[in-house]
């Protein structure tokens, strides 16, 4: 019979493998990778993010959900920490985690911050292609 810690205990549970998976579908900027991807002109997604961030966890299964989508297959989509990596914030001017950044080839054509509407993410990503 299930009681109210084991139900407490697998919610935790759930929430921290939801939060890891995410975390695992983010692949840390690579200032190599980045170059690659500009000169061969694909889009990209610079998404500066920090594990504490609500908004962040908020967008974390919308941007999964359209990286999946074949018209999103060739999106290279990298990770900034915003709490470990002030470099790349500066370079990128960035103020705030929960911030996306669009390219095409190496033209920025997009960014958002703190947004968590699919619709308008969804837009945003559909400038890098």
């Amino acid at each position: 019979m299930l009681n109210r810690r084991h139900l407490l205990g697998a919610l935790t549970l759930s929430a921290t493998l939801g939060s890891f998976a995410s975390a695992m579908d983010r692949k840390p900027f690579d200032q190599a990778a980045f170059e690659a991807a500009q000169a061969a002109g694909k889009p990209i997604l610079i998404e500066v993010s920090a594990p504490w961030c609500p908004t962040c966890k908020a967008q974390a299964p919308i941007l999964s959900r359209l990286k999946s989508e074949p018209r999103f297959k060739e999106l290279v989509s990298l990770n900034i920490d915003f709490d470990s990596q002030k470099d790349l914030l500066r370079r990128f001017n960035v103020q705030m985690q929960s911030t996306l950044i669009v390219f095409k080839g190496k033209q920025e054509t997009g960014r958002s911050t703190g947004d968590t509407n699919a619709g308008s993410i969804e837009t945003l990503l559909a400038k890098s292609i």
